[in-house]
């Protein structure tokens, strides 16, 4: 049968076993989502400084393939290595500094040729050829190659940090035990892409992240049902380091939790927000990613992944038609959903400069949100994101 995710040996997020770190709201000031001068210094400190989410491992399947991941000024080739292994390099010719490739992936190309002057590279970012390399001096070109940026694979993901191979952090040192273990579970490495949907949106990518950060907005933007609202006022909300945990309750398993035997796996939307731009939407059939990679301080690219599980092997054709027509008529709901909030993102930029538009007000339901921009103030402001992990040490038990 289709893969079912359970609890399963991670700890339960529901139940009076558990104490959060305290949970309020508090404004944010409205120029955190416009000024320029803080864009740019959230772009060289957090967002250069943090695993980002590359591309999905089945894009890059074979060695020699590569695709591109480009944002906030940056512009990266992650490639497939002969070994399998996987290797991240700036996009940027060591010559005049020129893109190696617009190409938004390899196609047949095992080699990136600028197209200013032909200098080539392989997929590892070498520089193994240069026409007329009799006119440059040895101790310039030698050993040239692009700038390498650390890349390790989880979760069928490819993720990259622009600090480098050797400053950045582990990935799962990063991601940290708790995510690692309940996000775990769902088996994000079985899964395949469905589909990719992506947008542009004239809004502050943080913006995007905050509208993924809370469920306050679901009863009025979505006109959920009156029961999914009441079954939302028990949402838990967890943080641990940089990063953030909600688990909203489906309705229907209400009984449950009232019992103290949910599994936050098949009875709750499985919310992770990974520190600066992942955001994983865990339902028991299907996973939505979102992605908001920003272009710049008002422009960001959102991208929607849409993960489903393949058929097992010695499942019958029937049981996984069953399962995959359920999960489409789920996953067709969910696109007007997106839909909804990506008109409330647009909606932004018509009041973006307006001088009645001086903070954010975020109440204590939207804990998640306030602990998320206290991160970036702490990362803009010279610390790193993960000493937030001395600031929220994960779960606590009584």
């Amino acid at each position: 049968m289709v893969y079912r995710p359970t609890r399963g040996d991670a700890p339960p997020r529901f139940g009076e076993q558990f104490v959060d770190p305290p949970r309020r709201g508090a404004p944010v000031d409205a120029d955190l989502y416009r000024d320029p001068e803080r864009y740019e210094r959230e772009r060289v400190t957090a967002l250069r400084t943090s695993w980002l989410l590359g591309a999905h491992s089945a894009e890059i399947a074979n060695p020699g393939d590569w695709v591109l991941h480009e944002g906030h000024g940056e512009t990266v080739v992650i490639a497939r290595q002969a070994d399998g292994s996987v290797a991240a390099f700036h996009n940027v010719c060591q010559h005049r500094g020129a893109r190696l490739t617009r190409g938004e992936s390899s196609g047949c190309d095992r080699r990136l040729v600028c197209p200013w002057h032909g200098w080539v590279y392989d997929t590892t970012g070498k520089v193994v050829g240069i026409p007329e390399r009799e006119n440059f001096a040895t101790e310039l070109v030698d050993g040239l190659r692009a700038p390498a940026v650390a890349a390790q694979e989880w979760g069928g993901f490819v993720w990259i940090n622009l600090a480098g191979p050797e400053a950045a952090p582990d990935l799962l040192d990063w991601i940290g035990a708790d995510v690692v273990a309940d996000l775990g579970r769902f088996a994000l490495e079985k899964m395949v892409v469905h589909a990719k949907v992506v947008y542009d949106i004239p809004a502050n990518y943080k913006a995007i992240v905050d509208g993924f950060n809370e469920v306050y907005h679901a009863t009025e933007l979505h006109h959920t049902s009156k029961e999914f609202t009441v079954a939302s006022r028990s949402t838990t909300y967890h943080l641990t380091g940089p990063h953030s945990m909600m688990f909203v309750p489906r309705p229907e398993h209400l009984d449950k939790i009232a019992a103290g035997t949910i599994d936050q796996q098949q009875h709750t939307i499985c919310h992770y927000v990974l520190f600066p731009n992942t955001v994983f939407n865990n339902n028991p059939r299907h996973i939505q990613i979102f992605q908001p990679i920003p272009l710049s301080v008002d422009l960001t690219r959102f991208v929607l992944w849409e993960l489903i599980y393949p058929q097992d092997e010695g499942e019958s054709d029937a049981a996984y038609a069953d399962y995959f027509d359920k999960t489409m008529a789920h996953w067709q709901a969910l696109q007007g959903v997106i839909e909804e909030d990506v008109f409330i993102f647009n909606e932004l930029s018509a009041t973006r400069h307006s001088m009645g538009y001086e903070k954010n007000i975020f109440g204590d339901n939207e804990c998640k949100p306030v602990a998320y921009h206290a991160t970036m103030d702490h990362v803009v402001n010279g610390g790193s994101a993960m000493d937030r992990w001395n600031d929220y040490p994960g779960l606590v038990r009584k």
